[in-house]
């Protein structure tokens, strides 16, 4: 770990600071010792934290923003991998942000009643005629048009959903809107689209 002269040559600077910076401490206000020892001791705690978080900053961001979504160019996007294994995605779906996860498995746009509901659809005046097989068996779905969808800078009109009957707590986004894209690619915890 510390073979690297960089790693090395930073640790150095970091010490020489907290010596310069506790001895000054320590220098200007000698007549309180105890409690300048104290505060010294409590500072570079925070010093400590500051140091260790940052040094941890990948692993942090991925466990509190396990799906974040970055638009890399005005054509690509990439999601990280959830703590739960899969890809999420925030999409805007006629102005309201709805959270998909991603499954290449679905065939298509598939949403819950819920999120049906909240993007501006009756889901009580839906038509469920067609059908959706599932791990749990046949499920009605109910087709329906999507007025705008939007994942980054990427807006879509008029696409083609299915409602879910059942009980789907996550809305899927399937094949059908991944087709979309020219490139798909997965790398250990990061998928990367591209238009």
């Amino acid at each position: 770990m510390w073979q690297d002269p960089d790693s090395l040559m930073r640790l150095a600077y970091l010490v020489l600071l907290l010596v310069f910076v506790g001895g000054f401490f320590l220098w200007t206000r000698r007549d309180r010792l105890g409690r300048n020892l104290r505060d010294l001791a409590i500072w570079a705690l925070i010093f400590a934290m500051v140091v260790i978080a940052y040094g941890f900053r990948d692993t942090l961001r991925q466990e509190l923003l396990p799906a974040a979504m970055v638009q890399l160019d005005a054509r690509t996007i990439e999601l990280r991998r959830g703590a739960d294994g899969h890809f999420h995605a925030t999409l805007e779906i006629n102005d309201t942000p709805v959270r998909f996860l991603i499954d290449t498995g679905a065939s298509g746009i598939v949403l819950s009643r819920r999120d049906a509901e909240r993007v501006g659809l009756d889901a009580a005046s839906l038509a469920f005629a067609g059908s959706a097989r599932t791990a749990n068996g046949s499920v009605p779905t109910a087709a329906v048009r999507l007025d705008s969808v939007r994942l980054g800078d990427f807006a879509d009109a008029g696409v083609r959903a299915d409602v879910n009957s059942g009980l789907l707590d996550t809305s899927l986004l399937g094949m059908s809107y991944l087709d979309r894209f020219a490139a798909i690619e997965i790398s250990g915890d990061r998928m990367t689209l591209r238009r």
